[in-house]
């Protein structure tokens, strides 16, 4: 017995060389991803903003005089490079401390998310490997009850479930950003700590940029955020690509004329949403990427399926071992 657990010592060692070299694969991925990421969101961020200042807006924009118009661009490019870094650092270890709020808007945006943004990959798959993914997805079941009830449904990218882990789990420490990369749990948490912190800036440069845009007077300064939030929430679990323009919010709200009269008028609203299906598919490039990256999952998912399998089966074998030890007639 004690050799059959030396044994399986030996394939869980060599197992976790595997997932380290992966580890190292996927960090790089997701360095060269996020470099691109911002470069394009940064003219995503541009070009919504100029969509709501020449098409969406006009004449509110030309209300303002060339000095006012300068300085918003600028402050909107200021804004936009910001956040671009944001991206770029998130891989960085050091630099990826947030606090109890941020953690709590990290988790809400990325459950709420994550849905539609999984369909619309789901989609892309079936449009390029339709016989395929069948095959991938029946391998990569959960193997026990226990598993299923504490995961998320969602649906399947290049035969992989990177989003079916455990989200309590997984995200509520978000604070530790220094997986043992080993553990492809803990390397599956970091990956979806990456995801989750994404969502999170873009959502935080859309706001920031209708801020802007609210204080320039171009958009309504009465528009309460909460209507803005919901309605983005709303267009993002749709799980569809919006029509019109990318990264553009488009509603029609109800808003009161003056505090003293109960009238209310219908209004069109437009402002700012960056969704990361729509700028992914901006960019060819960007979306090769996002594919490396799936693909290296997939590779992770079928590694980490049977080093649970190989730890399941030292357990055992020590159990086994202990039992015969303590074992004695009467």
């Amino acid at each position: 017995m004690a050799r059959a657990i030396e044994h399986i010592e030996k394939d869980i060692a060599a197992l976790e060389e595997k997932i380290s070299k992966i580890a190292q694969e996927l960090q790089a991925a997701y360095t060269s991803y996020l470099n691109s990421l911002a470069q394009v969101m940064r003219q995503q961020v541009i070009l919504a903003s100029y969509y709501l200042c020449t098409q969406g807006y006009p004449s509110l924009f030309l209300q303002l005089s060339l000095s006012q118009r300068q300085k918003l661009q600028q402050m909107i490019r200021k804004a936009s490079q910001k956040a671009a870094e944001k991206l770029i650092s998130l891989t960085n270890t050091e630099q990826m401390q947030v606090d109890d709020s941020e953690q709590r808007d990290i988790l809400i945006n990325y459950l709420q998310q994550v849905q539609a943004h999984s369909n619309q990959q789901e989609e892309e798959l079936e449009a390029e490997e339709p016989e395929s993914e069948s095959l991938e997805s029946e391998e990569l079941e959960p193997e026990s009850p226990e598993a299923e009830s504490t995961e998320v449904e969602e649906p399947e990218s290049e035969g992989i479930r990177y989003e079916k882990i455990p989200f309590p789990l997984n995200l509520l420490s978000l604070k530790t950003y220094s997986p043992d990369t080993s553990n492809p749990v803990e390397l599956l948490k970091w990956q979806q700590q990456i995801e989750a912190r994404i969502l999170a800036n873009l959502k935080h440069i859309s706001s920031e940029v209708n801020n802007l845009l609210k204080n320039a007077d171009i958009l309504p300064s009465k528009l309460p955020q909460p209507i803005l939030e919901a309605a983005a929430i709303a267009s993002a679990t749709s799980g569809e690509m919006m029509p019109g323009p990318p990264n553009i919010l488009n509603l029609v709200v109800e808003m009161d004329k003056d505090e003293e009269s109960e009238e209310s008028s219908l209004t069109q609203i437009m402002a700012v949403n960056l969704r990361l299906g729509e700028i992914e598919f901006a960019d060819s490039q960007l979306s090769s990427l996002r594919k490396q990256i799936r693909l290296i999952l997939g590779r992770l998912h079928k590694l980490g399926r049977e080093y649970q399998h190989k730890q399941r089966e030292h357990s055992i074998a020590e159990a086994e071992a202990a039992w015969r030890a303590s074992w004695y007639e009467d």
